[in-house]
């Protein structure tokens, strides 16, 4: 998927940057070890499930080439997904999730464009026109944070785990209510 850059990469560039370190001595090359440890994870948009069903998870975002649906996650029970890999470069996303169990959605007024297979779309007009769906997701205001969860949960119940401060709990499938258009957000 987009905006992907992987621990392992780091890690690479970290091995070879210790390997270049070791050469200077023992101890320059501890040092540099216990420096790379203190370093923070990297910064992402993550999805939790924390239903009693397997949840399938559509993305809707806006990048620099405009605005892009990207889908299929499935996540199963209690499993948490990262969506979108580093610091996060938009306030708002869009998710839209189905219930594969017991049915259901977690959806909004924020039309955009999905399909039954995975997808990735660019833009939001037009949807049943070139052949997708039109599915409305619902928006998931960051605050403009370097990193996001959303926590999917039942209907009426609360989610189960802490939540870091600006991580706020998702919402319950059929309960998420309308929100007034932004500008610049896709049709409604």
């Amino acid at each position: 998927m987009r905006h992907q850059t992987t621990i392992a990469n780091r890690f690479v560039a970290a091995v070879r940057r210790l390997g270049a370190v070791a050469l200077l001595g023992g101890a320059t090359a501890a040092a540099l070890a216990a420096a790379l440890a203190a370093v923070p994870a990297a910064a992402d948009f993550r999805i939790c499930n924390l239903t009693k069903s397997r949840v399938g998870i559509a993305l809707g975002y806006k990048d620099a080439e405009g605005w892009a649906t990207e889908g299929w996650w499935n996540l199963p029970i209690g499993n948490c997904e990262t969506l979108l890999r580093g610091s996060l470069a938009a306030r708002f996303y869009y998710i839209y999730a189905i219930d594969y169990d017991r049915g259901g959605e977690w959806s909004g007024h924020a039309f955009m464009c999905t399909r039954d297979k995975e997808f990735t779309i660019r833009g939001t007009a037009d949807c049943l026109a070139r052949g997708f769906d039109r599915t409305g997701f619902f928006e998931v205001d960051t605050g403009e944070q370097q990193t996001w969860t959303v926590q999917l949960t039942e209907t009426g119940e609360m989610a189960q785990r802490p939540i870091a401060p600006g991580q706020p709990a998702g919402p319950s499938p059929g309960t998420r209510p309308a929100a007034p258009p932004l500008p610049g957000s896709p049709a409604r």
